[in-house]
């Protein structure tokens, strides 16, 4: 049985290419959300202005990730343009067991790592309403050059490529529309027999209801 299966927390991958929009509207899931807790993970990328250790990643040197990575402290690990990212394994399930829904901002091969080892995590794609509409937004964000927007454009379509492996796909045309979206995957999946028979054990035991496991 997985992990996830015994826990009443629910586990929320949430994929998309660069310029798509998926922390903008992540962010603003947590807001309306606030039972649902943001996976910090680890990275070698350099801190951007605005970045907090500890708030959007745990920033760290190459030498130590590859040393946690070899000891198996990550769920996942990527490379993504010379970078390396990873999530802690003992965090999530810590979080899941006590009920608490986790929430990963994630690349699609991070996804496959997690679902291999998460089968009945949530994955959600976030798509855009054109790749020109893509490249506007990685322009006007203003935190690339020419050369690297170029290269997250040419990988976008890449990416797109996965999107069937995915429960569920947002198109981020309207950010309110897509929000609500979003809000209403995470709803139901609170709804999902596995995580009500958790919560409300006491409940389904009174009302004889148990769980079908053929």
């Amino acid at each position: 049985m997985s992990e996830q299966a015994t826990s009443s927390g629910s586990l929320f991958l949430v994929v998309a290419p660069s310029g798509a929009g998926k922390s903008s509207l992540v962010n603003a899931l947590l807001e309306q959300e606030p039972s649902i807790k943001l996976s910090i993970s680890y990275t070698t990328r350099p801190p951007r202005p605005n970045d907090q250790h500890g708030r959007e990643y745990f920033f760290t040197t190459v030498e130590d990730f590859i040393a946690r990575r070899n000891a198996g402290e990550f769920l996942e690990s990527a490379e993504v343009f010379g970078n390396y990212y990873g999530t802690s394994r003992v965090q999530i399930a810590e979080q899941m067991a006590t009920g608490v829904d986790v929430l990963l901002e994630i690349d699609w091969q991070g996804a496959q790592q997690v679902k291999k080892q998460f089968p009945h995590a949530v994955g959600i794609f976030i798509l855009p309403p054109s790749i020109a509409a893509l490249e506007e937004r990685l322009k006007k964000r203003g935190q690339d050059d020419h050369d690297v927007i170029t290269r997250r454009i040419l990988a976008a379509g890449g990416e797109i490529a996965h999107a069937s492996e995915f429960e569920y796909v947002i198109i981020n045309q309207e950010f309110t529309v897509a929000l609500a979206e979003l809000s209403a995957i995470v709803k139901a999946t609170r709804c999902r027999f596995a995580q009500q028979s958790t919560r409300n054990a006491s409940l389904f035991a009174q009302l004889g209801i148990h769980a079908n496991l053929s």
